[in-house]
């Protein structure tokens, strides 16, 4: 007899071998299949941030920005300081290149009387200042045109002068430096009884040693001994000229010529470099720490033999630790602050017949 074939309903048990077996691993009830339709994978369903966790994360970021910021702060000194160094060795080659033309070092400041501070009487008074070393070496720091303009027939704070006193030169400035190319009032001198403004500099020609009381650097000084003399002083009255390369007999690798001179504090005591009175593009070597603070008003508030006359004279800069000094052999050295400041006024001199040595970097 035929048995006609029937399928076994789903509520049915599945037995091995049993063909329905593969019909229950095909069809599968409609419902389970909207409900796997319906939850989405795992990965989609993961929520956001907590709270907690956005903390966490934006303090893990603070940290490393706090670890990396003072590290890149260093890396850009370090480039500044390097390039700081190679503007003085493009200084220190262009005074070599005018000693080459003139037999001479330039002249510091020129001056006319001794005894007499230029410009003390007043915006009155008839300035005696003229051309300074900064202004003589303008052709040989690519600056012919800024030097044409140079009126050597006027004194320095004259009229004709005024659009040269008040350009910057990059060469004549550190890039660690601040606030440099903004025009200022020196704070001392014919051009601060007359209100004038000039551009500032970073490097100051070193005029020799003192005693905080005589400075080469101006007519104001009397009984200043020969022996303490540098390579860069004023010139033009009390006997003394522009040295040459034979006068410096004590080493031309042992003789600063020119340095780094700014102020934190109180910035119409910086370097002017076209300003020719007295310790604005010229400084000497005190034997007193103060003189190496980089910081005026500090340095006046420290006191010490000479009163302010260090302080507007001192050396300095924004490198940690020191400052560049271009010697007389046309080398750079990174002079630290500690040096011992008897051994620098020593290094200032051309002729003294000291022994001291440059410190090594």
């Amino acid at each position: 007899m035929f048995t006609p074939c029937t399928t076994a309903p789903d509520t049915a048990p599945l037995h091995p071998g049993d063909d329905s077996v593969v019909f229950a691993a095909v069809v599968r009830p409609r419902g389970d299949r909207a409900a796997r339709r319906a939850s989405p994978p795992a990965k989609w369903r993961q929520g956001g941030f907590t709270l907690v966790e956005l903390l966490v994360v934006i303090t893990i970021i603070g940290i490393l920005i706090a670890l990396l910021l003072p590290a890149v702060q260093a890396a850009r000194e370090a480039a500044r300081r390097v390039d700081c160094a190679n503007r003085l060795k493009q200084i220190g080659l262009a005074i070599h290149n005018y000693h080459a033309a003139a037999r001479t070092f330039p002249p510091g400041n020129l001056i006319k009387t001794v005894g007499v501070c230029p410009g003390s009487g007043g915006a009155s008074a008839q300035s005696e200042d003229g051309t300074n070393w900064m202004i003589s070496i303008l052709p040989y720091v690519e600056q012919q045109a800024l030097y044409e303009r140079y009126d050597f027939s006027a004194y320095n704070e004259g009229l004709p002068n005024k659009s040269v006193r008040e350009t910057a030169v990059a060469a004549y400035v550190c890039p660690s430096d601040q606030a440099t190319s903004t025009l200022e009032v020196p704070g001392d001198g014919p051009a601060a009884a007359m209100q004038l403004p000039y551009m500032p500099g970073s490097y100051r020609a070193v005029t020799g040693r003192s005693d905080g009381y005589r400075y080469l650097d101006s007519g104001d000084f009397s009984n200043y001994p020969l022996a303490w003399r540098g390579p860069i002083h004023a010139v033009g009255a009390g006997g003394f000229t522009t040295e040459r390369i034979d006068d410096v007999v004590d080493g031309t690798s042992n003789t600063l010529m020119v340095g780094e001179s700014t102020t934190r504090t109180n910035r119409r005591f910086r370097t002017f470099w076209a300003y020719s009175y007295a310790h604005f593009s010229l400084s000497g070597a005190t034997p007193q720490e103060r003189g190496l603070w980089g910081d005026y008003d500090r340095c006046v508030a420290a006191g010490g033999a000479g009163s302010t006359f260090p302080c507007r004279r001192g050396w300095g800069s924004f490198h940690p630790g020191g400052m560049n000094f271009a010697l007389c052999d046309g080398s750079v050295r990174f002079i630290p602050q500690t040096i011992d400041v008897e051994v620098l006024a020593q290094l200032a001199t051309i002729s003294g017949g000291e022994v001291a040595k440059v410190p090594a970097d």
